[in-house]
């Protein structure tokens, strides 16, 4: 590169507008048209804090990427069943959901899968019939790759299925990362989110030796971030000192318009599709799609 060069790119990357992470921001394309569907990429969203964003992300990266033209299933793996409630479902009405698509094998997950009210969006729900199946999966054959087996019978109809899982790291979080090809770990923007991080990339390392080699960390989101505060930039500073490329240049703020979009059972996308929150959600589509980790 000549002087002259080097000093137009050094004059670009001072011009350019430093994004929440440090970064200069990036103008993500818009996603290319997909002449077809599938095999979708299974991405599960993990973290074993609660009230980290999960659900919320989970429910709103799903609407974004099907305004983007893409098939989505979304999976609720949250005995709490909140994924399923904020899509307008009632968790405890269910006669099939999740639970008995795991358990029993004359189920067939097509019967549970349900349409909602959002185009491309079809939901896999869950309620607390899904917190015997940690007791029961114990003594199963291969217990860790059922999901993996029920998913893998709709996959070819799917661009991407978003797994929402449980704050725990026990046997069915397990099971959903042995499903998925990556990983999306929401991280508040809070100190005590970050200690448990470590447990959790530790867990994501085992499955990756022990039963999943092709698991791979999409990205760390960043949520409820607020820019008044030190401490949520310094978390920032932090995350990205630990992960690097890896923590997505989009940062989801804290606004309460995400609670008024879980209220009315819908994603921000439609609920209030011109406020920033719901173009951090579109922008965290194309980010994804561009970083390859969406089709």
């Amino acid at each position: 590169m000549s002087s002259e060069q080097s000093s137009t790119a050094l004059k670009d990357a001072a011009d350019s507008e430093i994004g929440p992470t440090g970064r200069p921001v990036t103008e993500f394309p818009e996603p290319p048209v997909l002449v077809s569907h599938g095999p979708a990429r299974i991405i599960a969203m993990v973290n074993q804090k609660g009230g980290v964003g999960k659900t919320t992300s989970t429910i709103n990266l799903g609407a974004a990427l099907a305004e983007a033209g893409r098939r989505v299933l979304l999976v609720d793996f949250d005995p709490q069943g909140a994924l399923s409630a904020g899509l307008g479902t009632n968790p405890h009405e269910l006669d099939v959901t999740v639970y008995n698509v795991l358990m029993d094998r004359k189920v067939d997950i097509q019967d549970a899968i349900q349409s909602t009210d959002v185009e491309n969006v079809d939901l896999l729900p869950a309620n607390i019939d899904l917190s015997a199946a940690e007791v029961q999966l114990v003594n199963e054959v291969a217990r860790e790759q059922v999901l993996d087996r029920a998913l893998r019978k709709v996959s070819d109809d799917y661009d991407v299925i978003l797994i929402d899982c449980q704050p725990s790291l026990g046997l069915l979080t397990v099971n959903a990362l042995t499903a998925a090809h990556g990983v999306i770990i929401p991280l508040i923007c809070e100190f005590f989110a970050l200690r448990a991080v470590a447990l959790l990339v530790e867990t994501i390392e085992k499955v990756q030796d022990r039963l999943n080699p092709r698991l791979q960390v999409d990205g760390v989101l960043a949520t409820m971030y607020d820019s008044r505060t030190l401490h949520s930039r310094e978390v920032i500073a932090r995350l990205v000192e630990a992960f690097g490329e890896k923590v997505f240049e989009t940062v989801i703020k804290r606004t309460i318009k995400f609670a008024d979009a879980t209220v009315a059972a819908e994603p921000i996308t439609s609920y209030a599709g011109n406020h920033s929150g719901a173009d951090a959600y579109r922008n965290l589509a194309r980010e994804l799609i561009s970083r390859g980790g969406a089709p």
